[in-house]
């Protein structure tokens, strides 16, 4: 019966889906309501089977069955059979008996607007709203005229109020849970602002730390009232045993009397909660009773419960401690906001201020004053009339004593808890750097060389570590800090988190010493470029031009530097021998240049009206001796947007581009 499992086909015509859907939801809802009813009188059925004496038949039993069924949502029953004659009405609802209907009806509803775990889109959220409560109003309508020919009959006021509030507000919420829980579908009817503010992340954190942290101190508040219940009990424990047995001579009877007695357990609850926050509750019209005073005139009947009430007249500090309960819950509260405000160190969210934490402290203040307030309504009620037409709490002065008390204790709490915890957080970053940077100095310092002063800063800091005698700080060392390992590692974070905005200096590297040339080496050289100076060569400033010797090994050198060319040179792209130093002695060979210093030349060209090749194409510094060759040695410049010249084999020099 309860099993989420869609109760319809997977395809369907799109207006049929909608009718079976419907009615799918309206069927669940009488499912709810049967459900609820049959627990009720099975229990009952069973305990007036194990009567030895019943005082009624089996139509008996279905009546206060029924009856009880509708006390749990809050309807009014109506005692027909008092000693006087005159109806006396039934209006304290057992608070535990309401969470069975109350879930029910908002499983049914969840279940109607979903399916296997997934939002269905056959029927709007209204409809199953509207369906599962008309298919469970329809049974709560059929149990009351059933019940009229009882001893419990339902006063037909109350179906309106608070039944049908009780039903279509649980079918609503299992409506909400199905749809994700949306925040926006409950400001439908609000104004446009409170709207928009509510589609902000900030307004939702905040709404939802105020809603928790009230209910919360709502249930801290049920906990309290509940401790002292049971203590009251505990004092007053022969009393209470006295009233079970006077009341019932049959196990049967004791066990109704306890499973009553259960049932009524939150509402005692709620009772200790409005005794402890101040206001108390009544018993009759005529008596009131609180920490302070027990006054007037209580018209207490025989109940295991009611023998947890204190002596009457006024209070003394064993009362008063009672106060504690109300503390607790305010003190709970502003935990739960304190939390809020000022996340643990793991978490990423920002912390609040503190005037968001006065705020939602205030409304979670608020959440809880309305919520006691709804649990006092709901846990008294009239047991009859005249002086019993008063019991319990008075909401309307427990709801506002709740709010003072969760207010003034509450609001400055969650204000100190805040401060306390991002102390906590502030100081929380060193503790957790100094390791880090420990780590990342003792990996760095190894390769890299102290700074200057690192020495005296380290034995300083040695020194005073052993002059030191308290506990030392967890701060960072001033020495580790200022290390050139800690710095380089703090710099390198800082480079990988800008995500490549920071340029990267590579440390450069001393230039390797290099190998000194060979005397005879150098004596080559030196007889080399004396040799290479034909009358065709460059000027100094636009490199070395050179013509290879002749095949019999003659030439003329050139005894200065006014040599004259040689006119009647061949032209064409010709190399300086360079011998290499590595070489040693030996001769140079004539048009052979080393890899590492080949430098592209331009070719001769016949047209002496071209201007003098540009220094930049030369790499290698002409010699001196050469300075008035390339006054007279017309060349061709080369063209920049052709890319590389060509060297003396007429091939691209793959150098050329990079040259500046």
């Amino acid at each position: 019966m309860t099993e989420r499992s869609p109760m319809l086909p997977a395809e369907l015509p799109a207006e049929r889906s909608r009718s079976a859907a419907l009615a799918s939801a309206f069927a669940r809802g009488a499912i709810a309501a049967g459900l609820g009813l049959g627990s009720l009188a099975v229990l009952v059925m069973v305990l007036w089977i194990s009567s030895p004496y019943p005082d009624s038949g089996p139509d008996g039993a279905f009546h206060v069955a029924t009856g009880l069924w509708l006390l749990a949502h809050g309807a009014e029953l109506i005692r027909t059979d008092t000693l006087g004659g005159h109806p006396a009405p039934v209006g304290t609802v057992p608070l535990l008996l309401v969470v069975l209907p109350v879930w029910l009806v908002h499983r049914a509803a969840r279940d109607s607007a979903e399916t296997g775990g997934k939002t269905t889109d056959r029927h709007s959220a209204v409809g199953a709203l509207c369906a599962v409560s008309a298919g469970y109003l329809l049974v709560v309508l059929a149990a009351a005229a059933y019940g009229r020919g009882g001893g419990l009959p339902v006063d037909r006021t109350t179906l309106a109020f608070p039944v049908l509030l009780v039903v279509t507000g649980s079918a609503a919420a299992g409506v909400w849970a199905a749809r994700g829980r949306p925040v926006t579908s409950l400001l439908v009817w609000a104004p446009l602002s409170l709207q928009e503010a509510a589609a902000r992340s900030r307004f939702r954190a905040g709404a939802v730390a105020a809603l928790r942290s009230a209910a919360f101190g709502v249930l801290v508040l049920l906990a309290g009232g509940a401790v002292l219940v049971v203590a009251a009990l505990g004092l007053n424990a022969g009393a209470a045993r006295g009233s079970l047995l006077g009341l019932s001579g049959d196990w049967a009877g004791r066990s109704a009397l306890l499973l009553l007695a259960v049932a009524l357990l939150p509402n005692a609850a709620m009772w200790g909660a409005a005794y402890g926050m101040g206001p108390g509750f009544a018993l009759g019209t005529a008596s009131t009773v609180t920490p302070f005073a027990f006054a007037g005139h209580p018209a207490l009947p025989d109940f295991p419960l009611l023998a947890a009430m204190p002596s009457q007249g006024p209070g003394t500090a064993v009362n008063w401690v009672a106060a504690a309960v109300p503390a607790a819950a305010a003190l709970a509260v502003a935990r739960r906001v304190a939390r809020s405000a000022a996340p643990s160190s793991a978490g990423d969210e920002e912390p609040w201020g503190q005037g968001r934490t006065t705020l939602v402290a205030g409304l979670a203040a608020v959440g809880c004053g309305a919520g006691v307030a709804a649990l006092a309504a709901a846990s008294g009620g009239p047991l009859g009339t005249g002086a019993l037409a008063e019991f319990g709490p008075v909401w309307w002065l427990v709801g506002p004593a709740s709010l003072v008390w969760t207010a003034v204790i509450g609001v400055p709490s969650a204000l100190l808890l805040r401060a306390w915890r991002l102390r906590e957080k502030r100081w929380g970053w060193r503790r957790d750097a100094a390791p880090q940077e420990a780590d990342a100095g003792s990996a760095v310092a190894p390769e890299e060389k102290p700074a200057k002063g690192a020495t005296e800063r380290e034995g300083d800091a040695e020194a005073g570590a052993a002059n030191a005698d308290e506990e030392p700080y967890g701060f960072l060392a001033a020495g580790s800090w200022h290390e050139d390992g800690a710095r380089k590692a703090r710099w390198a974070a800082l480079r990988e988190s800008s995500g490549g905005l920071m340029a990267h200096f590579p440390a450069v590297p001393d230039p390797a010493p290099g190998r000194a040339p060979t005397p005879g080496a150098r004596d080559a050289e030196t007889e080399a470029g004396a040799g290479a100076a034909e009358p065709g060569a460059e000027a100094a400033g636009h490199g070395v031009l050179a013509r290879p010797a002749a095949a019999g090994g003659g030439s003329t050198a050139a005894s200065g530097p006014a040599a004259a060319p040689d006119p009647g040179a061949a032209a064409g792209p010709v190399s300086a021998p360079v011998s290499d130093p590595a070489a040693g002695d030996g001769p140079p060979v004539p048009g052979h240049v080393p890899p590492a210093k080949h430098v592209p030349v331009a070719e001769y060209a016949p047209d002496s009206s071209a201007g003098p090749c540009p220094a930049s194409v030369f790499d290698v510094p002409p010699a001196p001796a050469q300075a008035s060759a390339s006054a007279t040695s017309p060349v061709h410049e080369p063209d920049e947007r052709s890319g590389p010249g060509p060297n003396a084999d007429r091939r691209p020099d793959p150098g050329r581009e990079s040259a500046p």
